[in-house]
This record gives C-alpha cells, structure tokens and sequence, in this order.
C-alpha cells in the first residue's frame, strides 16, 4: 500500500511538473561554477538518501532511517555540505527553503528514532515538502 501511494504521489508530481516546464517561471540564481556543481552533487546525493529511508522504513530498520537522515540531510550534514558557502549566493527563500529541508530532517530523525513508522512518514513528507517548494521557485543552470 505505501509503495503504491508512493507511486501515485511520485506519478502526480511528474506529470504536473511536465506541464509547467512549459511556462517556466521560477527565479534563476547563479553560483559560481565550482559551487553550483557542488549543490547539484549534493542534491542528487538527498535524492540517494530520501531513497535510502524508505528502504529502511519498508524493513523496519528506523534507526538506520534516523541515522543516515541526521547525518546526511539533517542539521548535522550542514557544514559537510558547504552550506555557509552556497548561502551567500542564495535568495533568502532559497535559504529558507533549505534550512527548512534540514531541520525537517533532524525531525524525521527524531521521530523515526521513536518507532513510529506513522509518525515517521509524516516528518519525511516535510522534508520533501521543502525539497519540493525550492525546486518549484528556483532555478539554477
């Protein structure tokens, strides 16, 4: 059931991003190059690790969920990921957005810490949550 959910949520949001690449009107914000190909690695990498947690809620393993949100997502992955570097050529909704990301995921960690996979669902939508609300006002080339 969760994977299907999953699926349709996943099929939703494809298919209304398609169209609105069509009308492209997110803000664009430039980063010097070895910055910007630093995000986008580290972006791709939050990709990896939102993958990687639903691995381990689908097998019950909500400490190792925890664990690796925390360390590679949360408040703890911040100065591994040249945060404070990126931030100075952010929009502050940019910023806001990806700190938002980051605390979100302390929280998934917290709460998948708990073992409450219900409650641990709910924190992980905030963290795509944010993902989400970046990717649609912003964009970088």
């Amino acid at each position: 059931m969760r994977t299907s959910l999953l699926a349709i949520l996943l099929l939703s949001f494809v298919l209304s991003y398609a169209s609105a690449a069509e009308q492209d009107t997110r803000e664009q914000v430039n980063f010097p190059k070895k910055i910007q190909q630093h995000m986008l690695s580290n972006m791709r990498d939050h990709l990896v690790v939102i993958n990687e947690i639903l691995i381990y809620l689908s097998t019950d393993e909500m400490d190792k969920a925890a664990d690796i949100a925390e360390n590679r997502l949360g408040m703890s992955a911040m100065s591994s990921h040249g945060a404070g570097e990126q931030a100075q050529y952010m929009p502050d909704g940019m910023k806001k957005a990806g700190s938002s990301m980051h605390r979100a995921a302390s929280r998934f960690a917290r709460k998948s810490e708990e073992g409450d996979p219900a409650e641990a669902y709910k924190a992980l939508q905030e963290v795509t949550s944010a993902c989400i609300a970046c990717h649609a006002a912003y964009k970088v080339n």
